[in-house]
């Protein structure tokens, strides 16, 4: 099983040679890795990509810059393989990444989405545990590992809170492409992917064994848009969607923690002080109303 891994990337030169050196550093060769700029300003690491003497990865540039969702929409086009990882440019692969996700696909391979164990580290490698991150590790799904899981117990869960590392994800190319990712997000369109393929069946395999580094840095959008309050209205959008679609399916407690989303309003409250401090009134008011559950959508 070849494994596709498809990195788009907009951001910190050093971040992205680490990146691409961790992929060439792994024990398995059954890997291909394709680098797609967004059109970065910057010219130079595109060039140190595309010299790379190795014939599995190719760079490819975008015409002009497509955004978060456009890209992540390109990358899955360009998936070949029956397995394909949207990795992040900042994050790094520990050496047995490609050889645990191809022998846990091989094991389980019913799993539409493969969720290994993760590691938090900061934007000079260091590791770290933020507060965000200590809360998914409380949030994420119990249980001897790996296991599979899906249906409303997967999507309840994912909707209490996100606890999956989105770049870390392993996701079986037909799944993927049968749903693909939404236009109208750049942060939460991850979780939407995710939630529309466990409502149609498909199932998330769980692993403990740690070989990927999450990077968690105040430059990532996810990170950026939290203190601006644009993640919270994308959320509350999500949110409302999944629960009519979850009460349709009769997963009436997926539904109702959708409507809860308790973990995205306590979010916005630890958000709230760095907004009444800096006198961003209209931030202040759109973190307070997600606070009691009342963002305009």
């Amino acid at each position: 099983m070849t494994l596709d891994i498809l990195m788009p990337f907009y951001g910190r030169f050093d971040h992205l040679r680490a990146a691409v050196t961790s992929v060439r550093a792994q024990t398995s060769d059954d890997w291909r890795l394709v680098v797609l700029d967004d059109a970065y300003p910057d010219t130079e690491p595109g060039q140190w990509v595309s010299e790379q003497d190795d014939p599995r990865v190719e760079y490819r540039r975008n015409e002009h810059n497509l955004g978060v969702s456009g890209t992540f929409r390109l990358a899955a086009s360009l998936a070949t393989s029956e397995y394909a990882v949207i990795m992040g440019c900042d994050d790094v692969m520990l050496p047995d990444y490609v050889a645990t996700v191809r022998a846990l696909a091989a094991r389980f391979p019913t799993a539409a989405i493969i969720q290994p164990g993760v590691r938090v580290i900061d934007e000079n490698g260091a590791p770290t545990r933020p507060l965000g991150d200590r809360v998914k590790s409380l949030l994420r799904v119990a249980g001897r590992k790996p296991a599979l899981y899906g249906g409303e117990r997967l999507a309840r869960s994912l909707l209490r809170g996100n606890w999956t590392y989105f770049p870390s994800l392993c996701w079986r190319v037909d799944a993927l492409r049968a749903h693909d990712f939404r236009t109208d997000f750049d942060v939460v369109l991850d979780l939407a992917l995710q939630l529309e393929i466990i409502a149609s069946g498909g199932s998330m395999l769980v692993d403990d064994g740690v070989c990927f580094l999450y990077r968690r840095h105040p430059a990532s959008v996810s990170s950026w848009k939290a203190t601006d309050g644009t993640r919270f209205v994308q959320e509350a959008q999500l949110f409302d969607e999944s629960a009519r679609s979850f009460r349709r399916l009769g997963w009436n407690a997926a539904a109702r923690a959708a409507r809860l989303h308790l973990t995205s309003r306590l979010n916005a409250a630890l958000q709230l002080p760095g907004a009444l401090l800096s006198g961003r009134h209209d931030d202040r008011i759109l973190l307070t109303r997600h606070l009691f559950g009342r963002t305009s959508r």
